[in-house]
């Protein structure tokens, strides 16, 4: 069994890959991010702002909540391309 202190996100029986939990962002924004596989901090890190901005369900609040819990952990968004 994982000992990683879950944070019972609410997960229909998928645990998060390893890594970070995702914060708080809300239902839709968290629905979103998961109907493109990404469940954890360091897979939101391989997005850019623009790619998450784009996805229904995720407004300036919830991309401003995973900024600071990405700068938390030393991490950013992925830059825009070129």
């Amino acid at each position: 069994m994982s000992g990683d202190g879950g944070a019972g996100s609410g997960s229909a029986g998928i645990g998060p890959a390893e890594g970070t939990a995702l914060p708080r962002i809300g239902r839709p924004a968290t629905r979103a991010l998961e109907q493109i596989g990404v469940t954890t901090l360091e897979q939101v890190a391989d997005r850019s702002e623009a790619d998450l901005r784009a996805l229904h369900g995720v407004g300036p609040r919830a991309v401003r909540i995973l900024h600071e819990a990405l700068a938390d952990l030393g991490l950013t968004f992925r830059p825009p391309p070129g």
